[in-house]
């Protein structure tokens, strides 16, 4: 009658051990990855669930109504900007006070690739002032400071002034991005944006997105 060696059974055991710990190591990677990444809409269907109205006022705005870089609220030093240059960017290397030191990050808009933080811009995908006069004027000074560091939604996005600069203010109505390759998750995005915070749209702007979506 043949017995199993002791050391054939350690070595199944460890064996064991290691396949559990790897998918568990698996498992939280996958939690924290999708935990990190922005909502980004699968479908172009919700450009039908924006009121169509004219732009409204600009009386009033001021970009100082909405407080931006905020922390994060998990009771480090990282800001807003901090994390989605952390999230967006590849080799990214921070110092004490989470500030970017190092790193590499490709701008969606125009494909460009930048390395050094200092260089890069982050764009809120739909525009303060965009936001203000299509219901954000009406908001709490809270609900302000909320929409300019969301986090958890595709809002905030790392790309080079340039492009970040010659878009200013300007909605889907006027200005796109300049890859073309990237109109079909922008639109997304955008209308996303304004899906989740009840935003209205005016015409030129709904069919500046329409366009846009066309590409998908």
């Amino acid at each position: 009658m043949s017995r199993t060696r002791p050391s054939t059974v350690t070595a199944v055991a460890a064996v064991a051990f290691l396949i559990v710990v790897a998918v568990v190591f698996w498992w939280l990677n996958k939690a924290e990855s999708t935990a990190d990444s922005p909502t980004v809409p699968t479908s172009s269907t919700n450009l039908d669930e924006l009121v169509v109205v004219p732009a409204g006022s600009m009386s009033g705005y001021s970009r100082d109504r909405f407080s931006h870089w905020a922390g994060s609220g998990t009771g480090d030093s990282c800001d807003a900007r901090e994390i989605v240059l952390q999230r967006q960017g590849t080799e990214v290397a921070r110092d004490a006070q989470c500030r970017a030191v190092s790193g590499k990050w490709v701008s969606p808009y125009d494909g460009v690739e930048i390395r050094k933080a200092a260089d890069v811009d982050i764009d809120h995908v739909v525009p303060l002032a965009e936001a203000w006069r299509s219901g954000a004027s009406l908001w709490t000074d809270e609900q302000r400071k909320k929409f300019a560091n969301d986090l958890s939604n595709p809002q905030l996005m790392a790309v080079t002034a340039a492009s970040n600069r010659s878009k200013g203010d300007q909605d889907p109505g006027t200005w796109k991005p300049p890859a073309k390759s990237y109109w079909c998750t922008y639109a997304k995005n955008y209308v996303a944006v304004k899906v989740f915070y009840k935003l209205t749209v005016d015409t030129k702007e709904r069919d500046g997105l329409a366009t846009m979506l066309a590409t998908c």
